[in-house]
């Protein structure tokens, strides 16, 4: 079998699980890394046994051999970066949130579009057997007309102002750093499994650390390390460590999410909970194969993922049977899955967010911005 190959850009924290979920295909080969330097992209390459490596990405985009890249860097090189790789003819692979401006994401949109070229937005959480479960017991029906969507994303790896990440950064980041990084994944989340499309929506953002201790040297994404005092500077803030949204969803259904990244304990909590007319539904990324069903005249039910139980369009992403856990690093899978199958087969279902919903994320984002600056209602 001819393995097709594929170029990682970015060898932070993403650059790890994207590497490892890659792998898992076993049609997909990671040709070549690159990263913001040359020994960078060494130890990389190294740590998982690729040998070309390069802290010039523009070389790679330049072998035909190479047909896809995942976009895995700082958010203000997304833009520049798939420009790139789109012109040079490379299906792309992007982390979210999508770009800095709606105006970048719409200019992708138009290339991805004009080259013919697979693009895909890593929405990952989307794909946990159970959150599909949920997205077609929707469709059938069994929740009747939804309601409320409400719920929370909360971390606390920024809590105390000794840490720090890129992301905290407006200039590498973007204006938005808590809602663009995990806001956009429940806004994206509540959007595909009720299909109803938000549009107005009130925002407040909070900094609760306008200063903060910037390392002096690298820091990797979620690692937790207390510097000395000689290892950092002070550093102003400008992006938020908390934010709420009241929303509409379609016409009649309303909701409300916070996101944080600031509250103790909560290592990676992304919960939802979405009611209809007829039952309710709750799901927590911390504990992903399970599925509270609420219900107004009958016991509640409390089931766990087995795909033998599930909607059959739900069950084609769990690759393991009943009992054994399928987590975050195998969403990542299941989007590369089905990326790859288009890229091998251009006549293949797009079953995977694209550059359109990168884009419609973006201008939800921009409106968050707008209603918490006018401290007021937008519609979207």
């Amino acid at each position: 079998m001819k393995k097709l190959k594929t170029a990682i850009i970015g060898t932070g924290f993403m650059g790890k699980v994207h590497a490892e979920n890659v792998r898992r295909l076993g049609n997909v080969e990671i040709a070549a890394v690159a990263a913001s330097s040359g020994e960078k992209a060494r130890q990389f390459g190294e740590s998982i046994g690729v040998d070309r490596t390069t802290g010039n990405y523009e070389t790679l985009l330049q072998d035909s051999e190479i047909q896809a890249v995942h976009i895995l860097t700082p958010n203000a090189l997304h833009h520049p970066m798939c420009k790139a790789a789109l012109t040079a003819g490379k299906h792309v692979l992007c982390e979210k949130p999508f770009t800095m401006t709606s105006g970048e994401a719409r200019e992708l949109v138009d290339l991805a579009g004009k080259k013919g070229l697979a693009n895909c937005i890593q929405h990952n959480l989307r794909y946990y057997p159970v959150v599909q479960q949920i997205r077609r017991m929707i469709e059938a029906g069994d929740l009747g007309e939804i309601l409320i969507a409400q719920g929370t994303y909360s971390q606390d790896w920024l809590l105390y102002d000794t840490d720090w990440n890129w992301r905290v950064d407006s200039k590498a980041n973007g204006a938005l750093r808590a809602m663009g990084d995990i806001g956009s994944h429940w806004m994206d989340m509540i959007q595909h499994l009720t299909g109803l499309r938000i549009t107005r929506l009130c925002a407040e953002l909070a900094t609760f650390h306008k200063t903060r201790k910037k390392p002096k040297g690298s820091v990797e994404t979620f690692s937790g390390k207390t510097p000395q005092p000689d290892d950092y500077e002070a550093a102003p803030i400008d992006t938020e460590d908390f934010g709420g949204v009241m929303l509409h969803l379609g016409d009649r259904a309303r909701g409300m999410f916070t996101v944080s990244q600031m509250s103790a304990g909560r290592k990676n909590m992304f919960t939802f909970d979405i009611y209809g007319t007829k039952s309710g539904v709750s799901w927590n990324q911390e504990r992903p194969d399970e599925l509270w069903i609420g219900q107004r005249n009958a016991p509640n039910q409390s089931i766990v993922k087995d795909p033998s139980l599930l909607y059959p369009k739900a069950a084609a992403y769990a690759d393991l049977p009943g009992g054994h856990s399928e987590g975050y690093d195998d969403t990542h899978k299941q989007v590369f899955k089905r990326f790859y199958a288009k890229v091998s087969d251009a006549s293949a279902a797009v079953e995977y967010p694209t550059f359109e919903d990168g884009l419609w994320g973006m201008v939800l984002l921009e409106k968050v911005l707008e209603s918490s600056k006018k401290q007021g209602w937008v519609t979207v």
